[in-house]
């Protein structure tokens, strides 16, 4: 289990860098369009395009690091209270019986959504905009199985957490 842990530690951990790598590339994206569009009156449809395009593969991505890192939003006035074993399995609960369907279901429905932009060679309806729209669509059911391996990973973790904190309390 030590080996699984670690091995989806370090692919998403991959995937936090790829968000901050997105994320420096839309703030050099949107400098850029700022200073073409004000100091040289030029406007790009694509660069605009580019730059809602790295936001939502940032922000998709990113959701599955961020349940690595326990960064999501909860009642932390009652989580912080509670005892470590409790902790894990809230985690184990939540992220099996709310985030696991949820993630199955926009896997399963995003993939059709995705080939058929894909197929249909889908572009932006704007002249002069981005050509590949299936891109940006591909990143939905790529994020979520990022965030299926984010749950497997949590799961495993918090399984581990309340391992070692029953074996402790049987050495007392």
């Amino acid at each position: 289990m030590k080996v699984v842990i670690h091995l989806l530690e370090k692919i998403l951990n991959g995937l936090g860098n790829l968000c901050s790598l997105l994320m420096i590339l839309m703030i050099l994206n949107v400098f850029y369009d700022v200073v073409m569009r004000y100091l040289f009156n030029d406007v790009s449809i694509a660069m605009q395009e580019l730059e809602w395009h790295l936001f939502a593969a940032m922000f998709m991505l990113g959701v599955g690091y961020t349940l690595k890192e326990d960064g999501h939003v909860r009642v932390d006035i009652f989580y912080e209270k509670m005892s470590e074993r409790y902790k894990a399995l809230i985690n184990i609960g939540g992220s099996v019986l709310f985030a696991l369907p949820f993630t199955l279901l926009i896997l399963y429905f995003s993939w059709g959504y995705t080939m058929d932009a894909y197929s249909m060679g889908e572009g932006s309806a704007d002249p002069g905009g981005l050509p590949y729209r299936w891109i940006v669509r591909s990143v939905i059911p790529v994020s979520s199985i990022f965030l299926l391996l984010s749950i497997l990973y949590v799961t495993l973790k918090n399984i581990q957490i309340i391992t070692v904190v029953k074996s402790a309390e049987n050495r007392k």
